[in-house]
């Protein structure tokens, strides 16, 4: 990985890097913090996942993360939310929820976008092995978080690789996604026309076939302008109360769908992971 800045934040270090992609096929860019806890030895590590048209610059310069993750000793990396460069495949009518800015966590099967839209191995495979050579992280502590198209992915990538995340914690995510606008087009797009390969990458439809969920917390704003259309919250509560999951679900009365909410809560669910990713 090749350092493009750095800065001291709560005596930890915000980083940026660039490398390339053999899963995705392009160059990348990667947030990471690092507390000031890995100087002397490995620390564990928290996955953020952004929303649409978001990169991985938005969660560290807007959700003011750094202070918990360094008062609990927790990396924190962040992903950009799709591939990108010029050879990358965009939404042809250059639309904001499709294409680059909108990977929506998933590896793509139609053509063109499975060349490049392959973020569910690139988050789950290539990303962890990466960090983890470079930097002093412990693979075998880490959980994922995420927001709205991320709060999606969050869920669904703990849901479909069980044992892989001791935790995850989601605000406003997209809770139902072959059941909203949104997801229709993206699994749509992605993935095909058959609605039953849209399952995979749909956390209410993972939960009630039964994969199991690690400790789970998520918050959302009660003024979301998106919360009825788009993210099926109360669906994803009854879901996991018919299963029987270990989570959390906080309505959180006034707060919109913006970084301002993100910001009020982060504290609050980087202590929840710290207490998960405790060394055993």
């Amino acid at each position: 990985m090749q350092l493009e800045s750095e800065n001291r934040s709560f005596g930890g270090r915000q980083q940026r890097y660039r490398h390339t992609s053999s899963t995705l096929g392009c160059e990348m860019t990667v947030s990471v913090y690092l507390p000031p806890q890995a100087e002397t030895g490995r620390v564990p590590v928290l996955y953020w996942l952004s929303g649409l048209t978001c990169t991985d610059e938005n969660f560290v310069a807007k959700a003011g993360a750094q202070r918990a993750a360094a008062e609990h000793g927790v990396a924190i990396v962040a992903p950009d939310t799709s591939p990108r460069g010029d050879i990358v495949p965009d939404d042809p009518d250059g639309a904001w929820d499709f294409g680059k800015g909108a990977g929506f966590y998933v590896d793509a099967t139609q053509s063109p976008w499975s060349r490049h839209y392959r973020m569910d191995s690139y988050v789950t495979e290539e990303l962890p092995a990466l960090v983890t050579a470079a930097l002093s992280l412990d693979s075998e502590r880490a959980s994922i978080s995420g927001h709205s198209m991320g709060g999606h992915g969050a869920l669904v990538l703990a849901l479909r690789n069980a044992g892989h995340y001791r935790s995850v914690s989601a605000f406003a995510p997209i809770a139902a996604a072959s059941r909203c606008p949104w997801g229709e087009k993206a699994l749509g797009g992605y993935l095909g026309d058959d609605r039953s390969a849209w399952q995979r990458y749909d956390a209410c439809a993972l939960i009630a076939g039964g994969a199991p969920l690690p400790p789970t917390l998520v918050d959302q704003g009660g003024d979301d302008a998106f919360l009825e259309r788009e993210l099926n919250i109360p669906l994803l509560e009854q879901t996991l109360a018919d299963a029987g999951a270990e989570a959390r679900v906080r309505m959180q009365a006034g707060y919109d769908h913006s970084y301002f909410f993100i910001a009020s809560f982060i504290d609050a669910h980087i202590a929840f992971h710290a207490e998960h990713l405790a060394a055993d």
